[in-house]
């Protein structure tokens, strides 16, 4: 079956910005052992029009990122990630399409959701958004902010975005923030001695939608 998951190293990945404005904030930060380790984030130049209403949501105006380099010029480092290890995301699908709007592929890297085999995918990701849903049905939404608090984890957040965070950005729908807020349900898994024996690829296939593709992936059953 492999190794547990706290054993590898996940990047939690979350962005600001639209398909029409391009990417103007991202955050990354690293899962491994069940605590957070390195993070990384930076505004990114608009390749498009920044909506009023967008802007409303999370805070980044056109004019004001302008002196910033692009996104696109990011490629090695998300690249690297992805070589050495799975992305996560709350919600997957949506930084997913993101990712793949300014690079539809990675480099050949590994597929840990088969051990030694090689792809040229950005995915699978591991969805906290849907591990939560199965792990914890009892929560009755999926929006990160409200997982968190139902989960108690609001005030360690806090005290990681006072730590990592600059002060303009200690909220949700900024990018560094919104990837601790889901770094930290991830993590959080690893307090549960029967979640933390499960692997990488169990998770990676109880984070996969689509029924035919999740059990391709998964190797027994878990429940």
């Amino acid at each position: 079956m492999g190794n547990n998951w706290t054993e590898q190293s996940i990047f939690f990945v979350d962005f600001e910005g639209s398909r029409t404005s391009g990417i103007l904030e991202y955050g990354v930060a690293e899962v491994r052992g069940g605590q957070i380790g390195a993070v990384h984030t930076r505004l990114c130049r608009a390749s498009g029009r920044v909506r009023p209403e967008d802007a409303a949501v999370h805070g980044l105006r056109e004019d004001e990122l302008a002196a910033n380099a692009p996104f696109a010029d990011e490629w090695e480092f998300f690249a690297s990630l992805r070589e050495r290890g799975p992305l996560a995301a709350h919600y997957a699908g949506v930084e997913n399409a993101l990712l793949k709007s300014v690079w539809p592929y990675p480099r050949n890297s590994p597929d840990f959701a088969r051990p030694g085999e090689r792809v040229i995918e950005w995915g699978p990701w591991i969805d906290s958004a849907r591990l939560y849903a199965q792990f914890y049905p009892q929560i009755d939404t999926g929006r990160l902010e409200a997982v968190v608090a139902t989960c108690g984890l609001q005030p360690e957040l806090d005290a990681l975005t006072t730590v990592h965070c600059p002060p303009e950005r200690r909220r949700y729908h900024a990018a560094l923030y919104d990837a601790l807020a889901g770094a930290l349900l991830l993590a959080s898994l690893a307090r549960e001695p029967l979640l933390a024996e499960l692997t990488v690829m169990q998770l990676l296939a109880l984070s996969t939608l689509n029924g035919e593709k999740r059990d391709a992936l998964r190797q027994d059953k878990l429940f």
